[in-house]
Formats: structure tokens, C-alpha cells, sequence
């Protein structure tokens, strides 16, 4: 804490909504435990730098003994790590044990070549065939741990990544970031504004900017003439890139890790996600749509986000036609402003995601 990247917002504000809703602990490491928190945290986990800790057999003596002394009676894991440990909580301490899982983790390591990952396959069909409950946060994710990890149905749910908004910036709004954007990079005002952006020591996020780079701008830079800037932001870029000033002629623009990333979602004419790899939804993309932004994303990178509550908001496209990539982001250059609609806040508001699963503990 804070939360910086997507994957630790999905963490922190599930639990900062859910805290309304019972009685909460968190067991975590060390680095946490200065922070104004909204919950108590416990860090038995030790550190963050202490990779032993995931396979430390003390530990169930220690939750086990934290869990006896503050009455707590059901224990949510954050991906299936240390399933190893619910099991024995459930078993051993009579604990419910519920797995949110952010990805299928082993199919995600497959995408990035990782050698190991039939081995988390069978550890991550352990990890859900002998828990309580299983939150996916994609019915993707869902409907694979049902066919491939033998999960029975109705012990799962999907709990989605959630937004803190639960209404959009208007139009007016939108237009006067745009114009506030492009006075801070020192652009004429009617530039278009193409943004990007993801932690790009990520492999599938920098997978997604070498596409931007060889596939996906050669094709704007033929078929687009009004001026326009893609703003790549995100932390983590390798120094070989050279902070892509090879490109700064190409209307690319590097800003790296900005601090008020929601500042550029709503100065952007239009979002672009080309990932084609990794698993479970992309943050960025629904924080995107959450800013009122148009967005265009390749297939795999759409997962979890129902293009029924979008409207005409999200173009998907096919994974690795660039064609039809590009074409879908001038169509979104040149179509009229529109409002994206309340349906989409219904479905991904943290109040109402975090509401579910609330429900769902309660009648566990």
C-alpha cells in the first residue's frame, strides 16, 4: 500500500468496501503494517522479500492461532499460493476457506513460456477442487476451472475488478482534461490523444507496446491525418528502449509512470489495449471505459469486460489483426462523443461487486 498497479487496486479497494460489511482482518507482510489502513493488518507473512514464506510450514500454527484469538471463521486467499495452507486451516481448524483468484495463474505462465506451469496446474486444481468457494474474477476464468479443474458450479462466483466511481465524467469534463493534457506535453489542442498504459515490466504489457511500435502505428501513420499523439505511460521500461526517443518523431510520446494516471484515461480520445497474453481482466481497460474513454482491445485482452455494458465504448477486436485494430481506432477518432452508459457502473462499482460477495460469505 498504496495501491499502484492493477492487480494491488484489486486488491485494496475490494477490501476497503467489503470492511462495511463484517468484521475484517488481514494477515500480510511486514511493509504494510505503517500504512493507514482502514483494516487492522496482522504481518505474520513476514516480508516481501522473503520468498520462503510461501512454503513455511509455521504459518498455519501462527494463523491458525490469530484466527482462535480474533473469532474469525472464514479465511479469502488472494490467488491460490497458499492453498496448501487454507487446506489445513479448513481442515484441521474447521475454517471456511475461500480462493479469490485473479487469473488461471498456470495458463497465464503458460502464455509467458514459463516451463513450470503444468505444476501450478495440478497445485491450482488442488487449490479450488478443495476449497470452500472460489471467486474467479472473469466468467472466462470461470467456466475453464469448471471444465478443466473439475470445480463444481455452484461453489463459484464471479467477482469482478471494481471501480470507485459510479458514474461517468461528462463530456465538457473529458474535453477540458484533453485540453489541460496537451498544454502539459506542449501539443496544439486538436491533437488526437492515443494512450497506452500498463506496468511495462510486464511481459504481455510490453509485448502490447512492441506492437504499438512495429504494428500498430506503421498502420495509423498511413491511414490517419489528423495530428495525433500515442502516450505510453507506465512504469518499468527497460533501459534498452531508451525511453522509445527512437520514436519520438513517430507521434510517440513516453511519459513512464504518472502519478494521476485517471487524469490521462479522461484526457484521451481513445484507450488502446493490444495484449494477447496473460489472463484475468485487464485493470486498465475497465478504468479506461470508467473515464467515459472509447477503447479498443484485442480479444484477450477484452476478457471480463461484457461488451453488452458498454455500448458502442469498446471495440473488441480478433487477436493479431492489426487491420482491423487500427481501422477500430479511427473509427473511434471519428465517431461522435457519447456517454457511456450506467449499465457499466452497475455491473463494475466496487459497492455493488463487493456486495455479492458479501452475500455469497454470508449464506457460507
Amino acid at each position: 500500500m498504496p495501491p499502484v498497479k492493477g492487480g494491488e487496486k484489486a486488491i485494496f479497494y475490494f477490501w476497503k468496501y467489503f470492511s462495511k460489511h463484517a468484521e475484517l482482518h488481514v494477515i500480510s507482510v511486514k511493509e504494510n503494517v505503517e500504512r493507514d489502513s482502514f483494516m487492522p493488518i496482522a504481518p505474520i507473512l513476514t516480508s516481501t522479500h522473503n520468498k520462503w514464506r510461501y512454503v513455511n510450514p509455521a504459518l498455519y500454527f501462527k494463523v491458525k492461532k490469530y484466527c482462535r484469538r480474533h473469532g474469525v471463521n472464514a479465511v479469502v486467499m488472494e490467488h491460490p499460493y497458499y492453498a496448501w495452507l487454507g487446506y489445513l486451516l479448513q481442515r484441521f481448524a474447521g475454517i471456511k476457506w475461500i480462493i479469490r483468484s485473479h487469473n488461471i495463474e498456470a495458463i497465464r505462465f503458460k502464455t509467458i513460456g514459463k516451463w513450470w506451469w503444468r505444476i501450478l496446474h495440478k497445485y491450482e486444481k488442488f487449490a479450488h477442487g478443495y476449497a470452500d468457494y472460489s471467486f474467479f474474477i472473469t466468467e472466462e476464468d470461470r467456466q475453464y476451472a469448471i471444465a478443466h479443474y473439475e470445480v463444481n458450479p455452484s461453489k463459484t462466483a464471479v467477482i469482478t475488478y471494481g471501480i470507485e466511481n459510479n458514474m461517468a465524467p461528462s463530456l465538457e469534463e473529458k474535453a477540458q482534461m484533453h485540453q489541460t493534457v496537451c498544454e502539459e506535453l506542449g501539443l496544439p489542442p486538436h491533437t488526437r490523444l492515443i494512450l497506452f498504459n500498463g506496468s511495462l515490466s510486464y511481459g504481455p504489457n510490453r509485448t502490447g507496446l512492441e506492437a504499438i511500435l512495429h504494428r500498430i502505428n506503421p498502420l495509423l501513420q498511413h491511414k490517419i491525418q489528423d495530428p495525433y499523439k500515442i502516450i505510453i505511460c507506465g512504469s518499468g521500461l527497460p533501459a534498452e528502449y531508451d525511453e522509445l526517443r527512437t520514436y519520438a518523431k513517430q507521434h510517440i510520446l513516453y511519459k513512464g509512470f504518472v502519478e494521476d494516471i485517471h487524469k490521462y484515461f479522461k484526457a484521451a480520445d481513445v484507450f488502446i489495449n493490444p495484449i494477447t497474453e496473460g489472463g484475468g481482466i485487464k485493470t486498465k481497460l475497465v478504468e479506461a471505459l470508467a473515464a467515459n474513454t472509447p477503447c479498443v482491445s484485442f480479444e484477450t485482452g477484452a476478457w471480463g469486460v461484457p461488451v453488452a455494458v458498454t455500448d458502442n465504448h469498446l471495440s473488441v477486436v480478433a487477436d493479431g489483426n492489426y487491420e482491423q485494430f487500427v481501422d477500430a481506432i479511427i473509427n473511434k477518432l471519428q465517431s461522435k462523443s457519447e456517454n457511456i452508459p450506467s449499465l457499466f457502473f452497475e455491473h463494475f462499482y466496487w459497492g455493488a461487486v463487493v456486495h455479492k460477495a458479501a452475500d455469497i460469505l454470508k449464506r457460507l
